[in-house]
């Protein structure tokens, strides 16, 4: 993954879209900004709507397009309700909201629809075209990073008659394709038709992922998510997105990122992440840098910057070599490998396809030589999640003062609720690189100002380093650390150098009434108490 910056997706005026002001190191530059095509919404706001050709079929009667009329009946829509969490005060929901996507059918009774139609869910129903019966459903598994979920019915009544579509392949430059489904601005199903524009590396906004995308001048509306896109009766992509500065540039998700993605459902139970090599790198195209590092002329290749302590690449690879080949397929000195006639591809994406464990050959020039190694890929986090789908919020409270993990979602309700970015933890997030599993960045997000805390009030904000002299790993260690102490004092020890102090049984006491006053429920997310519950059973045992 390249050292360059993104510039950062904007939201359209849509509530539920949470990613969208911090750039990330991982993610390559990008001159345009993005939006989801998102779920049909009420509370959807600055989408303009286009008009999409015909719906199921013309005025007289007859198929608008024959090619693809048999597989109109596997298109579904999806009503969605959500509550997305809180994260200034992470034990409140958002209100719940409605949104409406599309969705297809395959093989095995699944339905394959975006993962942003059903992000944060509450309920879900799906609709067969043509028929005026919702049938419940459920997630069966979810990739928020390249934008794609599965779908269950249970009700067998759904599936008679239900004809499954099959996945095709790339498409090529000028194919002509169909995008299906249920746009705002009726209620039918609905087909528009385009051209394949352009196939390359792009940021899905949702995940904050750079993945191979294919850009098509057929109109992708709120709604339009997770629906088909067809060539000659075959699923060649799933909408997804548009450009925000351009009418109808759309996106759709290629076959390879689909079948990456059920490949390791099928394989694994359940999805497992993409792979990652846990490189930052540049370009080598200046001449005077690739004269620095003495490479031959005809040699091109790229510069690693820094490697994720995590990774294996870790203790094979060093700082400075220059990555030659990955998987035996030349880098060029921008980064890109070739794809097909006329275009080229990052080598990125070669990475991200991989399945997990999976050895791959790697070749660098390293101090004047050419080495060969076997690197082995797999899922990597990063220290500061760049998004927290689906699950609550973790939360500490003690004397006021609110403990959470550093988290995007955080920074970016921060910058709404503020109209400002908190640098100190942004720099955080941009710079540090975890060194162990399960790292995370405990923050204070909040001070609840009560007696106990009185002149701690702008020590919000600040990375806790220690308590009682003991570096913390996580927020679940701090909540140990805080829960088990046996002390008369407390102390915690800030980035800032700065120091909090409480009489440890006075804190306690106080902490009750600051949770009665405010009316929150608990003094921790349920997955702190829930593992501590279990350690202490264990330690028993």
């Amino acid at each position: 993954m390249a050292s360059r910056f993104v510039k950062p997706p904007v939201s359209d005026g849509d509530p539920g879209y949470r990613r969208k002001s911090l750039p990330f190191p991982s993610l390559p530059k990008n001159d345009f900004a993005f939006r989801v095509a998102k779920a049909a919404s009420n509370n959807l706001g600055g989408f303009p709507t286009s008009p999409s050709f015909s719906s199921i079929s013309s005025g007289d009667g007859s198929a608008p397009n024959s090619e693809i009329e048999t597989e109109l009946d596997s298109v579904v829509k999806i009503f969605t309700v959500s509550s997305s969490p809180g994260y200034l005060l992470p034990w409140q929901n958002k209100p719940p909201r409605e949104a409406r996507g599309s969705g297809f059918v395959i093989s095995g009774n699944r339905i394959i629809t975006s993962a942003h139609v059903v992000a944060d869910h509450t309920f879900i129903q799906v609709r067969k075209p043509g028929s005026a019966t919702k049938y419940n459903a459920h997630v069966l598994s979810v990739a928020h990073e390249c934008d794609l979920a599965i779908l269950g019915v249970d009700s067998q009544e759904f599936w008679v008659g239900m004809r499954f579509l099959t996945l095709g392949d790339i498409p090529f430059l000028q194919d002509e394709i169909a995008v299906v489904g249920y746009p705002r601005g009726g209620d039918n199903i609905s087909i528009t038709k385009g051209i394949v524009s352009r196939v390359e590396l792009l940021q899905y906004s949702h995940g904050a992922t750079q993945l191979m995308a294919i850009q098509i001048d057929a109109a992708i509306n709120p709604g339009n998510s997770g629906g088909p896109a067809l060539i000659g009766g075959k699923v060649v992509g799933v909408a997804f997105q548009s450009l925000t500065s351009s009418e109808n540039t759309g996106y759709i998700i290629p076959v390879p990122v689909i079948k990456r993605f059920i490949s390791d459902v099928e394989d694994n139970g359940e999805y497992s992440g993409l792979c990652s090599l846990g490189l930052h790198y540049q370009p080598t195209e200046n001449s005077q840098l690739r004269d620095y590092f003495k490479m031959p002329p005809k040699m091109t290749g790229v510069l690693v910057n820094s490697i994720h302590p995590l990774s294996d690449a870790y203790r094979i690879l060093k700082k400075d070599d220059i990555i030659l080949a990955f998987d035996n397929r030349p880098v060029a000195n921008d980064g890109t490998t070739p794809f097909r006639k006329r275009e080229r591809i990052a080598f990125d994406h070669w990475v991200s396809m991989k399945k997990p464990n999976d050895p791959v050959p790697i070749k660098v020039f390293r101090e004047k030589k050419e080495c060969e190694f076997s690197i082995t890929l797999r899922p990597l986090q990063p220290l500061v999640p760049v998004h927290q789908f689906d699950k609550h919020p973790s939360y500490y409270i003690f004397a006021g003062l609110i403990f959470i993990p550093l988290t995007q979602p955080y920074l970016d309700e921060y910058a709404d609720r503020y109209s400002m970015w908190p640098r100190r933890l942004c720099e955080r997030a941009l710079e540090e690189l975890p060194r162990n599993a399960g790292q995370e960045i405990v923050i204070i997000s909040k001070v609840l100002t009560a007696d106990i805390n009185a002149g701690y009030e702008h020590l919000a904000e600040l990375q806790v380093r220690k308590v009682n002299g003991t570096e913390i790993e996580n927020l679940s260690h701090l909540y140990r650390l805080v829960e088990d102490c046996t002390d008369e004092s407390i102390r915690f020890d800030l980035d800032n150098e700065g120091v909090i102090v409480f009489n440890y049984p006075m804190a306690k006491t106080a902490t009750t009434t600051i949770l009665m006053r405010h009316r929150i429920p608990s003094t921790a997310s349920a997955d702190l108490i829930v593992e501590q519950d279990s350690k202490k059973d264990v330690t028993e045992a």
